[in-house]
């Protein structure tokens, strides 16, 4: 029998390609994840276990509204859109918000569908995490396979320079702040009494969007003072809300909540300052702010092909713009940097796979800006440059390297930090990467090349002035290894005023004649001729005095190095502990082990059960307060350290502008008290002091020589911003001791 010439039915064709059109409108009664009762929502898409969109992060809100559209290509409707939503917090790990999958193969084809997708959590199903709306509608994308292959493999190739141009794209759009705003926390009036003694221990917090801040501590007072001032970034041109609680200290214990208020950004003009008197809600008392909306500084992130300074004309303008000639216009606007992050080379593999998704964060004080993120990639180019306004030329710069990971917190994979008074202008250099703690050295390195320019007439006024205070702190708990450095480093000091006073008695001893005759000759001319002016002359002669010697070669800098062993054994230890407690392969014992733990573990596990049980409150608050105790004397220890290592670094040339500056107010000093007599110097203090109030009744007061010191770096930060020699074998086990360039 031939073959038969009958045909079936034509099968209906199956596209090679489908187009998937996505409007993301809204959120509706999302789940609460911060602690100001609202969250910062951002959806992730997924298809096939792989991220294809990433929406803007909506602050402080439960239902969001995004508008965002998207269209994708898919090969196959098998896989369902897995939709995720995220509470974004700014430096911590994002809070899980709930997920759903929509299911493509139930989409009508080539037509519009409202889908309205409802939040659950896989752990706790019964849980209603809100739900999101959709616009939905998927049609057959016909055409030659080969074209269609291309277009999937351009739609999916979200792990090179697809997905870095789409991020690219993101981060400069929501990183890019468009305003400042000024805050100043004067004072508190008729606060809540909290405690037993009729009082309180006032505190406030501030949050905007992602950024936040808490103020000083008065003790036992209604009525505090705190004159604090601190600048937020402002992301929407409409304004924003910024939302304050005010809470009571509260040592061992939960500190208890005193009220809180709202201020509308909206209602207020920019350009001007505003005095608010804000009545504390859920509580008693009111709040007095001044707050100004100021226009954005000069912040941008551009491509290596589009920087300003590689202007001739645009670079030209920016010299004349902080020129000396302009040194009293606008004081806060001191300079501008520009950073470019070329590439990195020799990176930590962070996945299992071997490889890394490495991003790269710049920062200066509190300004953030990111790069894209280069997937399965060990040496990542970036070519991006970032612009930043100077506000105070003895910020540090810190380039910090992440490793991205989808549904988790990212891993540090190295960091450097960069002084800006340490630039060389224009120099493509390598930086080795550092640990976390900036004391030993990690894998890998990273090309940057650096411009700052500024005005050094601002650079030294804003140098008498209180230094910005960052936002975001690591969380401070007690470890050993750090209050026997702070210990070591206060001994130190006390060891030096000891041997000064040894060397002084040792002249009135005649332990060495030819020295006692010379003290003595010394100390008969100088108390016969004593003026006061000469004090500040021998503190201008001293710093003379170093720089010759620094000059002609004799350096006198050798006691960082003790400090430099100090944290070197302290890594060893670190290192130690993480061998005993053997963290996983994404984990860092440092991070995790709290001292609350450590003290827990020390005891049998039934024993403190049972006293949990019994007593678990009173308990927890007396290791509470044993933890606070330990914190203060810890942090007492370093502050008391650092004073009087910042006092050495000064006269030792450490950082050559401080150094300079302190010449200039020296010699100025000497002159003023030499030509003016000492009652009209006294009296034009006081006149000041008393008068300054009825002046500005919401001055910040500030002490000058207190500010200055805080810009001296401790023998401590000068370690940490030393440049490492680069290894041609970089281990990140590896310790040198004679690391430093």
């Amino acid at each position: 029998m031939g073959p038969s010439n009958e045909e079936g039915p034509p099968e209906p064709s199956c596209p090679a390609m489908y187009q998937l059109d996505i409007v993301l409108k809204r959120g509706k009664n999302l789940a609460i994840r911060d602690r100001t009762g609202t969250s910062d929502p951002y959806v992730k898409f997924k298809i096939a276990g792989k991220e294809v969109f990433r929406s803007k992060t909506i602050h402080k809100n439960l239902n969001p509204v995004w508008d965002e559209r998207i269209c994708l290509l898919v090969e196959t409707l098998r896989d369902p859109l897995y939709v995720k939503v995220f509470d974004y917090d700014f430096g911590f790990q994002d809070d899980f918000m709930g997920s759903a999958y929509l299911h493509l193969e139930s989409l009508e084809h080539q037509r519009t569908l409202d889908v309205t997708l409802d939040l659950k959590d896989p752990q706790y199903p019964e849980h209603n995490l809100g739900s999101l709306e959709l616009a939905v509608n998927l049609s057959p994308k016909e055409g030659d396979i080969r074209d269609a292959t291309m277009l999937l493999r351009r739609n999916w190739k979200r792990s090179s320079k697809c997905q870095s141009m789409r991020l690219s794209d993101v981060h400069r759009k929501s990183q890019l702040w468009r305003g400042i705003v000024s805050i100043s926390l004067i004072e508190g009036r008729s606060l809540q009494p909290m405690d037993a003694n009729g009082l309180s221990d006032p505190y406030v917090k501030f949050r905007m969007g992602h950024q936040k801040y808490k103020s000083k501590t008065i003790p036992k007072t209604l009525n505090p003072q705190w004159r604090e001032q601190f600048d937020f970034h402002l992301y929407d041109e409409q304004g924003g809300f910024v939302d304050i609680t005010v809470w009571d200290k509260d040592a061992g214990k939960k500190d208890d909540y005193i009220g809180r208020c709202t201020v509308d950004l909206s209602l207020l003009s920019r350009e001007h300052t505003h005095k608010l008197e804000l009545p504390l809600e859920d509580g008693e008392g009111v709040l007095v702010l001044l707050v100004t909306l100021t226009a954005s500084a000069a912040v941008s992130i551009s491509d290596l092909s589009v920087n300003m300074l590689d202007d001739p004309h645009e670079r030209r303008h920016i010299l004349q713009r902080y020129s000396l000639w302009r040194s009293f216009h606008n004081l806060k606007d001191v300079g501008v940097v520009q950073v470019k992050v070329i590439r990195a080379e020799g990176l930590m593999a962070a996945d299992v796979t071997g490889k890394s998704d490495p991003f790269c964060v710049v920062e200066l004080s509190n300004d953030r800006l990111q790069t894209h993120t280069v997937y399965k990639n060990l040496n990542p180019e970036w070519n991006k440059v970032f612009t930043f306004n100077v506000k105070d030329i003895h910020s540090v710069l810190e380039v910090t390297v992440y490793d991205e990971d989808r549904d988790r917190s990212a891993d540090f994979l190295g960091k450097v930090a960069i002084p800006l008074l340490n630039i060389q202008n224009g120099e493509r250099k390598a930086y080795a990467l550092k640990s976390k703690e900036l004391t030993g050295p990690t894998k890998g390195v990273i090309f940057l090349e650096i411009d700052v320019i500024f005005n050094a007439v601002k650079a030294g006024l804003r140098t008498l002035t209180p230094a910005e205070q960052k936002y975001i702190e690591d969380e401070q708990r007690v470890s050993k290894q750090l209050l026997l450095r702070n210990f070591n480093r206060v001994r130190r000091c006390i060891m030096f005023l000891i041997n000064t006073g040894c060397y002084i008695n040792s002249c009135f001893e005649w332990d060495s004649p030819q020295r006692s005759i010379c003290a003595f000759v010394i100390f008969v001319i100088v108390v016969w001729n004593f003026e006061l002016y000469m004090v500040p002359l021998a503190l201008l002669l001293l710093l003379a005095w170093n720089y010759i010697l620094i000059a002609s070669g004799k350096d006198t800098r050798q006691d960082v190095q003790v400090v430099e062993d100090l944290l070197e054994d302290e890594d060893e230890e670190f290192d130690k502990d993480d061998k005993d407690t053997k963290p996983g392969p994404w984990e860092d014992s440092r991070d995790k082990n709290h001292v609350l733990e450590d003290m827990l573990a020390s005891w049998h596990f039934e024993w403190i059960k049972a006293m949990v049980d019994s007593e678990k409150k009173g308990f927890m608050n007396k290791l509470y307060a044993i933890q606070d105790v330990c914190i203060s004397v810890q942090n007492a220890l370093d502050e008391v350290a650092s004073y009087g290592e910042r006092i050495k670094n000064t006269f030792n040339w450490t950082v050559p502008f401080l150094s300079w500056l302190a010449i200039v107010a020296l010699g100025l000093a000497t002159v003023i008290i030499y030509f003016i007599p000492l009652r009209l110097i006294v009296l034009a203090w006081g006149v000041n002091k008393f008068t300054k109030k009825l002046r500005d009744p919401y001055t910040i007061d500030n002490n000058e020589l207190l500010d200055f010191l805080s810009r001296v770096p401790s023998d401590v930060q000068v370690v940490q911003f030393r440049e490492l020699k680069l290894d041609p074998n970089p281990s990140p086990n590896k310790r040198k001791k004679n690391n430093p360039g």
